[in-house]
């Protein structure tokens, strides 16, 4: 093998396992370039391309072609986001799993979201959209209000100490956290310091707590705590989405309430999403044990199980949760398995803080895939837009069209 083949299988694989560095991705990205005029080049690219270490094949070799050959001719286009060539038959042609449906399209650097829709109309072209706007993506942004009343503009605060709350610091980290540190863990009764931290639409932020358990808060969400924790359990209250790792202490149970529903843990990995506009308030585990209970009903979650709960608290339990699309936010995703576009939407809407409303009928299709939550709302839109939905970005307003 040639040290150049090499590389490309090395750069390939790097881009596909999403573990490239950006002058990686550089890298590739003008070596595809410079393939337009070089024969033996372009079969590099072929050979590395063929030779991707996954797990198993995901496409059939003729259907792999057609796609290195597409996402090859479109990094030699400028303002290439939304040329990309559409299948040659009407049929999903990438399958992952079940249900998944991914294509990775270099050019774009994510994970373009392909439909396993209910109808389409094969003679409907695909154009090029000229939003009239943009959206920028979300990023940290929050507000702490503390127990006495004063309030502090995360985003906009200083690094360092902000606060203190009796012995406990208040401190905001380099890397954008919020951590209370030093202060004593109580064991009596006494009425506990509330701190409430506050993320608006288009904002998100991670804090540590007083007895070292994270938690990421997700847009348009509200996490209610001590600022120390007193007595013989540790409760903080949510309302939006947020991911937990709990520190460990049998002693003290932790507990996460929203919506009359309460999640009892001692130490462990979940996320729990309890936004209003949901239909279903979903807690999905993803390591250790949570008991999920209301006035109704009680159980006990393992990992890899979803509890999903209704607006007349019914609670139903889901075996083989995607623990990955739960937290995929977390990580800087946004990630689908055969959701509806009012789903993905309502996502959009709080992530990019706007108005979402739709002309004509709404699509009756399910679509899976992923891609970065750095995006601006026209390039998230832009995926959609391959799987034949238009849309239209007016200001704060998206407009899903027929």
């Amino acid at each position: 093998m040639s040290a150049l083949n090499a590389r490309l299988r090395y750069l390939f694989n790097s881009y596909y396992n999403q573990t490239a560095t950006e002058q990686e991705r550089d890298e590739l990205f003008q070596i595809i370039h410079a393939s337009a005029d070089d024969t033996e080049l372009t079969g590099l690219i072929h050979e590395a391309w063929n030779n991707l270490e996954i797990n198993e094949p995901l496409f059939d070799p003729a259907k792999s072609m057609d796609m290195l050959n597409s996402i090859i001719e479109n990094n030699k286009q400028e303002d290439n986001i939304y040329k990309i060539k559409p299948p040659d038959n009407n049929k999903l042609w990438i399958k992952l799993g079940a249900a998944a449906a991914f294509l990775l399209f270099v050019g774009f650097g994510a994970y373009v979201l392909v439909n396993t829709e209910k109808e389409r109309d094969p003679k409907k072209n695909i154009t090029k959209v000229e939003p009239v706007h943009d959206v920028l993506p979300g990023g940290n942004r929050a507000l702490l209000t503390l127990a006495n009343g004063k309030t502090i503009y995360l985003d906009d605060a200083k690094n360092g100490v902000l606060a203190k709350e009796g012995s406990t610091r208040i401190n905001k980290t380099r890397d954008g956290q919020l951590v209370y540190e030093d202060g004593q863990n109580g064991t009596d009764n006494s009425v506990p310091v509330m701190n409430t931290i506050t993320t608006p639409r288009g904002g998100q932020y991670q804090l540590v707590l007083n007895d070292g358990s994270k938690v990421w808060l997700n847009s348009a969400s509200t996490l209610s705590f001590p600022a120390v924790f007193t007595g013989n359990t540790r409760e903080v209250e949510i309302t939006g989405e947020a991911y937990f790792e709990v520190a460990k202490n049998p002693a003290k149970p932790f507990r996460v309430k929203a919506h009359r529903t309460v999640v009892e843990v001692l130490g462990t990995h979940f996320n729990m999403m309890a936004y209003n506009d949901e239909a279903v308030m979903k807690t999905t585990l993803l390591e250790g044990a949570v008991k999920i209970s209301n006035n109704n009903y009680s159980s006990i979650l393992k990992p890899g199980q979803q509890a999903s709960l209704n607006q007349s608290g019914q609670i139903r339990i889901i075996d083989d949760a995607d623990a990955e699309d739960s937290v995929a936010w977390k990580d800087g995703l946004f990630q689908f398995t055969d959701a509806s576009i009012q789903s993905i939407m309502r996502q959009a809407a709080r992530w990019y803080d706007v108005e979402v409303s739709y002309e004509g009928q709404i699509p009756v299709r399910e679509f899976t895939g992923r891609i970065s939550r750095n995006v601006k709302a026209s390039e998230l839109l832009g995926m959609l837009k391959y799987a034949g939905v238009n849309f239209r970005i007016e200001d704060k307003h998206i407009t899903i069209m027929e």
